[in-house]
């Protein structure tokens, strides 16, 4: 038995991944100015593979930094409170930032940071999603540039885990309901 085998169904192939952080990259690299070296921010840890496939399309110099949140407690829906985990190591004062998230679900944490690196005056703040969940948004929080929409459906692979697990399937799948089980216990009896 394999990781493969705990997946019910896979929403996005790694072929369709790749095609599309090309298109991101090729999309990122018209839109900022060639010497603007804007400062890409990965919001970890789901976004870490994304950031590395998505920064080595962009053809412009740019930096990378990291910041952590936490709002899931190891179920299968957020908690509603986000706490910053890590923040930035830069300035971003008059820098072009372009926030890197994994998926943009209830739209939480990303209003949350949002607000955050706001007030730090960055000359443009760009938001830039693997996943976007527009039937759950709860937040209404702009998103500039979006891989997929998604069904409501939990999901697993390319940076996305479940309790830590998983994360390093090479596609987007939603698991079965036995790997649930198995290491959440019953999410729906809670």
């Amino acid at each position: 038995m394999t990781m493969h085998d705990d997946v019910a169904k896979i929403l996005v192939t790694e072929a369709n991944l790749q095609a599309r952080i090309v298109e991101l990259g090729a999309a990122l690299s018209a839109d900022l100015a060639p010497d603007s070296r804007p400062l890409f921010v990965c919001i970890l840890k789901g976004a870490y593979m994304f950031l590395s496939d998505l920064t080595r399309q962009v053809s412009i110099p740019h930096e990378v930094d990291f910041m952590a949140t936490s709002a899931y407690g190891g179920g299968l829906d957020s908690r509603g409170v986000v706490r910053l985990m890590l923040d930035l190591k830069a300035n971003i004062r008059g820098r072009h930032v372009v926030v890197v998230e994994d998926i943009v679900d209830r739209g939480g944490t990303i209003n949350y940071l949002l607000r955050l690196l706001e007030e730090r005056h960055p000359a443009s703040l760009r938001v830039c999603t693997l996943l976007n969940k527009p039937s759950r948004r709860e937040f209404n929080v702009p998103l500039a540039y979006v891989g997929f929409d998604i069904p409501n459906e939990f999901v697993i692979g390319y940076g996305l885990d479940i309790d830590e697990m998983y994360r390093n399937l090479p596609y987007i799948g939603v698991p079965t309901p036995a790997l649930v089980e198995r290491l959440l216990g019953n999410p729906a009896r809670e």
